[in-house]
């Protein structure tokens, strides 16, 4: 079975000294392969095929069969590194916390305790949606659930 601890010795090896990390590995007991990816600047199509060469030629599929998919870690995908949180500060995210609450705003900080951010307040009448932004939360990551960044269109 491939070893979930090579394959992110290898990530690392490839990532060495650039702005890309790893975001996620995961290895099924299939040898089923995903890793995840995002950068300082975002990640091209370009850099998850180099992600995969690198993997495919230092592991033996002689030795052991595999599939291997490197994506980006991508808008739908939560944030998992306080990095992701630094990468998107002045952005609009919106936090899961662990009771459920729904909290859409800016996020204007955040370090290895917390985040804070410009709580977005929407008001709606009958014509119209209205969108203010309060004070400055503060959320510890312990009461974090899930953190996604808002696309708006």
């Amino acid at each position: 079975m491939v070893n979930k601890k090579h394959i992110t010795k290898l990530v690392n090896e490839v990532l060495y000294d650039t702005d890309i990390f790893a975001v996620g590995i995961v290895v099924g007991i299939d040898n089923s392969i995903k890793v995840f990816i995002d950068g300082d600047n975002g990640v091209t199509i370009k850099k998850c095929v180099e992600v995969s060469r690198y993997i495919e030629n230092s592991l033996d599929r002689e030795e052991e069969d595999f599939e291997l998919n490197v994506s980006s870690a991508g808008v739908d995908h939560p944030f998992l590194l306080l990095r992701q949180y630094i990468n998107n500060i002045d952005k609009k995210v919106s936090v899961i916390k662990n009771d459920g609450v729904k909290i859409i705003g800016i996020l204007k900080s955040a370090d290895n305790q917390a985040v804070e951010m410009l709580e977005e307040i929407v008001h709606k009448n009958k014509k119209n949606k209205n969108t203010k932004y309060g004070e400055i939360i503060t959320i510890p990551f312990s009461e974090i659930k899930e953190t996604k960044r808002v696309i708006s269109f």
